[in-house]
């Protein structure tokens, strides 16, 4: 009788995928797990104890805890389902060995996590319907976080068993709208005004561009390497079980870490915006307001609303209002119609700020019972100005809203802002996810884009090109897919090269990419009908 001999398992171009567990990393694994929620748990009641705030029932916890291992779930799922897409070059090139790769790019998407700026966090945040941020702690904003971040869940889960490579962010993005839409036919309402199209439009162009970018520069760069360096090494294909030259090992494993680490700083915000909406909705006191802002914060705030409100009662003279300005402001940044009671309503409402300010005298002082409604009213006034310049008949001279907006920044570093753990938790499930799970996505975008094996300057190109894009994508706080840029820039590299594409796995990305946005809009839509019945 024959026998079989238990070996790696070996792929055709050599890379050996499968090792015995050593759980010893295993141990490790768990052990960073457990110090990532106990540390996330020790911050919660330091920041609420420091707040002074009364103690919550224990409900309130539960809930709170269950929306933070779900947004933090996403997280994971996103560090498996994504950064795969970052190691399958140095994989493929044998530059790095699997195991040593994952590891490695987890730590840059770590990094990455912890530098970020904050800006696509709150990019994102602001696809939200508007009443539904407001009332983030009620039934309705718990039924809107937990809707849109399981319906992501879902479907990235479901691409990433078929191997596809499908975009978390374009996921998170059509999950949003479909909760947007949802509320709106639930309260009477067109359905498209659910959703801040002008914004929708801004983060669709940049992932509907971005694997164009990808695809036609990464072919681009390729064509200028073989035309200007002249070195035959770069365009082999790399030997079973041969690592390549120096020279090549460390531009390949510096390109995956650049895009490890662009990916964590894009991502890695993704979450955070949404964690602090569920910290704002469930312990206002300690989150609806950045605490931590010294006393000149204060000073500089109360100078740039006079000015700001200079502006505004120009516009509103002639026209006054009567009772609660809020539901205008509302109706105004919803709907984006400019009509004789928006100017007066906001010139109140501008007022109304700046008195709760100078009345507390410090962001720290605000009393328990105010912080959410006067987080709210910065947060209305702050949408506002970010849509008053986009409406054609706004009649504000280029001085003005340049003194708007900077009114528009003291608001938003008063709102606007992400704690330090709440970045680093945020960091350990994208990076403890990047070493999980990567397989299945790795092979796609090694094996069956091309119809050859993908050669060290390809890799490089592509690989180059997903850095550079999501590096500046990150500086403009638009959300793009480090899964699209990267696997059409291979596609591209391939096409430049004459190497052939394999229509097959062409036509299976494609076909997830178009319907990742209607299958989460209609995920994220029908869960949000069940639980807005349920909670």
């Amino acid at each position: 009788m024959s026998s079989v001999s238990s070996v790696p398992e070996t792929k055709p171009s050599g890379v050996k995928f499968d090792h015995k567990v050593d759980y010893r990393g295993v141990i490790v694994f768990f052990a960073v797990f457990a110090i990532g929620l106990a540390y996330a748990a020790y911050n919660v009641w330091h920041d609420v104890s420091s707040a002074g705030t009364q103690s919550h029932g224990i409900l309130v916890y539960m809930l709170l805890g269950v929306a933070l291992l779900i947004a933090l779930a996403f997280e994971f799922v996103n560090g498996f389902h994504d950064t795969a897409n970052a190691v399958a070059t140095v994989i493929y090139t044998h530059s790095l060995k699997p195991n040593v790769a994952v590891v490695w790019s987890g730590f840059f998407n770590f990094l990455g996590v912890l530098t970020s700026t904050g800006a696509v966090a709150f990019g994102i945040v602001s696809l939200l319907p508007v009443e539904l941020i407001l009332q983030v702690g009620s039934d309705a904003g718990f039924a809107m976080v937990f809707a849109l971040l399981i319906a992501a869940i879902i479907w990235n889960l479901g691409t990433w068993y078929l191997g596809l490579p499908a975009s978390s962010s374009h996921t998170l993005i059509g999950s949003i709208i479909g909760v947007g839409v949802a509320n709106a036919l639930m309260r009477g309402r067109s359905g498209t005004s659910g959703v801040d199209w002008d914004q929708a439009m801004s983060v669709g162009k940049a992932l509907i561009l971005s694997p164009i970018v990808g695809f036609m520069f990464a072919g681009a760069l390729l064509m200028i390497l073989k035309t200007f360096v002249k070195i035959p090494a770069l365009y082999q294909s790399p030997k079973p079980g041969e690592t390549p030259p120096l020279w090549i090992r460390a531009l390949l494993i510096f390109t995956c870490t650049g895009v490890s680490f662009a990916h964590g700083s894009n991502d890695g915000q993704k979450g955070m915006g949404l964690i602090m909406l569920i910290l704002i909705g469930t312990v206002p006191t300690a989150y609806a307001l950045n605490r931590a802002l010294p006393d000149s914060h204060v000073a500089s705030f109360e100078q740039n609303s006079e000015a700001a409100s200079k502006v505004i009662d120009a516009k509103a003279l002639g026209y006054n209002i009567t009772g609660d300005p809020r539901p205008a402001v509302t109706a105004f940044i919803r709907d984006k119609k400019l009509d004789d009671g928006i100017y007066p309503s906001l010139a109140a409402l501008i007022r109304d700020v700046s008195n709760q300010v100078k009345s507390y005298g410090n962001l720290a002082q605000v009393p328990s019972t105010e912080v959410g409604n006067t987080r709210n009213d910065m947060y209305l006034v702050s949408e506002a100005l970010r849509t008053l310049p986009k409406i054609q008949d706004n009649q504000l001279s280029p001085a003005e809203t340049a003194t708007l907006t900077t009114y528009k920044k003291s608001l938003d570093t008063s709102t606007k802002f992400i704690p330090t753990w709440v970045k680093v938790v945020v960091a350990l499930a994208l990076g403890l996810g990047t070493m999980i799970g990567w397989k299945r996505i790795v092979v796609t975008v090694g094996e069956k884009i091309g119809k050859t094996h993908m050669t060290y300057a390809q890799g490089a190109s592509a690989e180059l090109v997903a850095m550079a894009t999501i590096a500046a994508a990150d500086n403009f706080g638009l959300p793009v897919s480090t899964t699209h840029i990267l696997s059409s820039g291979i596609a591209g590299t391939m096409a430049a090269n004459g190497s052939g594409i394999q229509a097959e796995t062409i036509r299976n990305i494609a076909l997830a990419w178009v319907l990742t946005l209607p299958v989460a809009m209609l995920l994220s839509g029908t869960l949000f009908v069940i639980f807005s019945h349920i909670f």
